[in-house]
């Protein structure tokens, strides 16, 4: 089930997916919570694109471009435009002059936490490999050692810093280690 709210401070009309099985809903626009059986509910369906049509209407009607919306294509075959028209990814990459693949892989080494193809890994990471790869360095030892590897010395103090909070890492005597 959807419905189409709005919000009674900004005006914001959105999409309330499942209404009746939520307690709270907060605008998109302002952040406002509301309780959502206090909502005024502009429209309800069971069909997505229903909805989201009829939310573009009351748009249109509130702003008083009925008639402009009346010529206009549903929206769900608008999105099927899109979606035939478009550039895909791999299309728009290859056409800046990137290698569509090498960017994928090192998106998809991202998105689980591992070092892309090229052998960057995350700062995170350059800062505990720059721990584990010195003699119980110092910080500046630390710093440095990053920064070699394309880090900036402030975010390489903040990490390492992070690093120590969450107990990855000890200090004793201004020396450091991996736990």
């Amino acid at each position: 089930m959807y419905a189409v709210v709005g919000c009674t401070d900004c005006a914001n009309m959105w999409l309330l997916s499942d209404p009746d099985g939520s307690k709270t809903a907060t605008c998109p626009r302002c952040g406002r919570r509301h309780q959502t059986k206090k909502l005024r509910r502009f429209f309800e369906s069971d069909d997505r694109d229903a909805a989201r049509q009829a939310r573009s209407a009351l748009l249109a009607k509130k702003h008083g471009d009925s008639e402009a919306f009346a010529q206009v294509e549903h929206v769900s075959e608008l999105d099927r435009r899109v979606e035939e028209s478009g550039v895909d990814d791999r299309e728009y990459l290859e056409g800046s002059g990137l290698d569509a693949d090498e960017v994928f892989a090192a998106g998809e080494a991202a998105a689980h936490g591992r070092s892309s193809p090229s052998g960057s890994a995350d700062r995170l990471t350059v800062v505990r490999e720059a721990v584990r790869d010195g003699d119980r360095p110092t910080e500046e030892e630390i710093v440095a050692t990053a920064a070699e590897r394309g880090v900036p010395e402030d975010r390489a103090r903040d990490l390492l810093d992070k690093l120590r909070r969450r107990g990855e890492v000890s200090e004793s005597r201004g020396r450091h280690r991996l736990v």
